[in-house]
């Protein structure tokens, strides 16, 4: 399949890749990562990188602005993003021709050529094996992007699907000179307005049974000085790691009154229920867009209902 992927890059001039909105640092390092290693390995071709951007992983790299004439002539390439509705710029509608690279459970495919391996730790992974099994040049800007899109999907190597190969594949990475001190200093030190809404958090979660669970108005969010983004991925890890609670989840309403559902679980498979609402996503780590709290509590009740299957 690799090689089907790279016979399209080679037959067009322009290449516009995408991937899912709010992006995360695998959705960010693999975009980031694939247009530093195509416009190593093809200057002469119009490559692009766009979406919406995120301050907490603006570090990775920045987004092009692309006119939406360049769309009727282009291959696009969508990274991480398991349903339509999850891309960031719907203008990858526009592209002559669609490939899908990703690595969650699909929701509903699309696309003309789909390449999906769930058992990559991250898109950037998946990437990085590409660069390398075709023989792309990378640049160490590229390199770090793609080391930061591992190191976060894999919780820093600690999550349930890192092996053998992930190590070699972010060792190949290493070869660059780019500082691992740097990233994660980007990735885990934080600012003490940020440490302390993470505390403010903590002590705001509730539990029931063995799921926990924070939920937060758009009202809230506006008073917190913070983004919806922030709140919603930022502050679902507060409630990890603790003894007795197998799954948490983060209900985060946005100023459209939406709810942003972020769904992680220690050992149970919680990527069904996000799907049930239309989200996707891995076993462990899944999140959907709900309509309203009314659905975010029906969502809570299946974790619930999942949980006390497993333990009772």
């Amino acid at each position: 399949m690799f090689t089907k992927i790279h016979q399209k890059i080679e037959a067009y001039d322009i290449i516009i890749i995408h991937r899912h909105h709010r992006p995360d640092g695998d959705a960010l390092g693999s975009q980031i990562g694939l247009r530093e290693a195509l416009r190593m390995s093809f200057p002469n071709k119009k490559i692009y990188a766009v979406g919406e951007t995120s301050n907490r992983f603006a570090f990775i790299g920045d987004m092009d602005i692309v006119d939406d004439s360049l769309y009727k002539d282009a291959l696009v390439i969508v990274l991480d993003s398991s349903t339509t509705d999850m891309i960031s710029d719907d203008r990858y509608k526009l592209a002559d021709y669609v490939i899908k690279i990703d690595h969650h459970k699909a929701g509903k495919d699309y696309g003309d050529l789909i390449y999906v391996d769930i058992d990559e730790i991250s898109t950037a992974s998946i990437i990085t094996d590409f660069i390398y099994k075709m023989k792309l040049k990378l640049n160490t800007f590229g390199a770090r992007a793609l080391f930061t899109g591992i190191v976060t999907d894999s919780g820093r190597f600690r999550y349930e699907g890192v092996n053998a190969k992930t190590f070699n594949l972010a060792g190949k990475l290493l070869a660059y000179p780019f500082s691992i001190t740097e990233v994660y200093n980007y990735l885990y030190i934080d600012e003490l307005e940020y440490v302390r809404l993470k505390a403010e958090m903590t002590l705001k979660f509730k539990i029931k049974n063995n799921v926990a669970y924070l939920k937060t108005t758009n009202k809230e969010v506006k008073s917190s000085g913070v983004d919806v983004f922030t709140i919603s991925r930022g502050m679902v890890g507060v409630m990890g790691g603790i003894k007795g609670i197998n799954i948490w989840v983060n209900f985060t309403e946005n100023e459209d009154n939406n709810v942003f559902a972020e769904i992680r679980s220690n050992k149970l498979d919680v990527s069904g229920i996000a799907q049930k609402y239309g989200g996707g996503g891995h076993k462990l780590a899944s999140g959907a867009t709900l309509k309203n709290f009314k659905e975010a509590k029906l969502m809570l009740d299946d974790l619930v209902e999942l949980a006390e299957d497993i333990n009772g």
